[in-house]
């Protein structure tokens, strides 16, 4: 052989080296990237023509995918779309996944690893990969019931069921069509996006679990009183100090009772008193007595400051801990610094109920394959034990006077025994205060624990409480519930 004819064969030699060495780079070592990448056609082509399967509520689906004659084969739709969207969410081509959609996405579409020998069926008998069933803990009468109250005011509504930490409703306000964002002609998607995005009040925000946590407001004094009944030296008929103003430390100025009402003519009143009426030099008060470290150690006890998901995550409730006694005040009256979600405010509510016992809330019941065989199904967990049997049950009490003769008067029922607390809570400067209710019902025998909130008061603006505004929706919402 001559010497170019080595040459050339040498160079063709590295060339399919080189090639070898290319092909399994990419193909091996770059393929999780590659296929991940959103410019890959194929892999969203792949990821959308797989049949993904239905998001079930009270046995009848509310996110299907139905066969489509074009290049991604099905498109997901939604049933009474803006009323299950904060719990359901959106599947997009142009946008991706939110909710329900994105937490569950692999069940949802199959490849999930409890699904493998579903999988392998399919593929020897031929059969494209299919997406099972997340059937979800909602009931639809609640859940109407909260959209119903809200209407069109800025809010949320969370309710659960106290044994077993079931979410029975969970709505944000202003909501959204997800149908909006599930279609293929991107344009048009991409238009829609943009005016949910540019909308009043941002109804792509899940209210209910994440976005913007809350002023809790006095739903806090639960906290509050949880954290005195466990310090051992008070009980319901403790009298705690209850003037008509409190000053704050090393300042002019002082602590107002709402609407500058008076508590107590003689300055000391009940405990179980001061949470009928809601009184905030009381609490803040009692919250000096106690210290910031009771204050923020009880919160926790009940899950601020802790992760949590539902399956979507949870933005975390805040109590910071604070050497300054003017913010200690606050803290005890739940402003200031202390931020929460409606579901954590729900959460303790519905872990009184319980006896004292927080479960771990959940969405998904039942997970089905394409046969409708049972995959895997929801078991109660206990997550910590908040407070004792005996502080919870003195809880319940208070919160029974908070209804029959408090400041909670509006979520009465007929023939049922509700326990509350209501919450006004102030904000932004020039804001009208948000307005809570959280409570539960039947006090005997719990079935649900629900927590609204209506911002600035909804359409009741600065003359909104959460007796008036928010009390009267959790009312609805217990009632759909007990089937009132």
């Amino acid at each position: 052989m001559n010497v170019p004819i080595r040459r050339l064969a040498t160079v063709v030699l590295v060339m399919m080296l080189a090639l070898m060495a290319a092909t399994t780079y990419y193909q091996y070592f770059r393929a999780g990237e590659l296929n991940t990448d959103g410019r890959n056609v194929r892999t969203i082509y792949r990821e959308y023509g797989v049949f993904r399967g239905p998001i079930v509520v009270g046995g009848t689906s509310v996110a299907v995918s139905d066969p489509v004659d074009d290049p991604f084969k099905y498109l997901r739709s939604y049933s009474k779309g803006s009323l299950y969207a904060p719990v359901t969410g959106f599947y997009s081509v142009t946008f991706g996944r939110t909710q329900i959609e994105d937490s569950e996405d692999d069940v949802l579409n199959g490849s999930a690893d409890e699904l493998w020998m579903q999988r392998v069926k399919q593929s020897l008998t031929g059969q494209q990969q299919q997406g099972s069933s997340v059937e979800l803990t909602i009931d639809p009468k609640a859940q109407a019931a909260a959209a119903k109250g809200l209407g069109d005011q800025r809010g949320a509504v969370v309710a659960i069921e106290p044994s077993t930490g079931k979410i029975l409703a969970l709505y944000s306000s202003p909501s959204f069509d997800p149908n909006l964002l599930a279609a293929h002609d991107t344009k048009k998607v991409n238009e829609n996006y943009q005016k949910l995005l540019n909308a009043s009040g941002s109804p792509l925000t899940n209210r209910a679990i994440a976005g913007d946590t809350y002023p809790p407001g006095s739903t806090f004094k639960l906290v509050t009183s949880a954290a005195a009944l466990e310090n051992g030296d008070y009980s319901p008929d403790t009298q705690i100090d209850a003037p008509n103003e409190l000053p704050y430390p090393n300042s002019s100025k002082a602590l107002q009772n709402y609407g500058g009402e008076v508590c107590s003519p003689t300055g000391k009143m009940s405990l179980e008193a001061a949470l009928e009426m809601s009184c905030n030099t009381a609490f803040a008060q009692l919250g000096l007595d106690l210290g910031d470290d009771a204050l923020v150690s009880q919160a926790k006890k009940f899950g601020f400051d802790t992760d949590l998901s539902v399956p979507m995550t949870v933005t975390q409730s805040h109590v910071p801990p604070t050497d300054d006694k003017a913010q200690t005040m606050r803290t005890a009256i739940g402003q200031g610094d202390v931020t929460a979600t409606p579901m954590q405010i729900a959460m303790i509510s519905a872990t009184i109920a319980n006896g004292g016992r927080e479960m771990q809330p959940y969405l998904v019941q039942t997970v089905r394959d394409p046969d409708l065989k049972v995959v895997s199904e929801a078991e109660p967990q206990e997550l910590r034990e908040s407070v004792s049997t005996s502080t919870a049950r003195q809880l319940t009490d208070m919160m029974i006077g908070v209804v029959q003769s408090g400041t909670g008067t509006p979520a009465q029922i007929p023939g049922v025994e509700v326990a509350g607390k209501t919450g006004t809570a102030e904000n932004a400067a020039g804001q009208a205060p948000h307005a809570w209710f959280t409570g539960f019902a039947p006090a005997d025998d719990p079935k649900v624990a629900v927590a609204v909130i209506v911002e600035h008061g909804g359409s009741a603006t600065s003359e909104a409480t959460g007796g008036t505004v928010a009390a009267p929706i959790a009312k609805a919402v217990i009632q759909a519930v007990l089937g009132g």
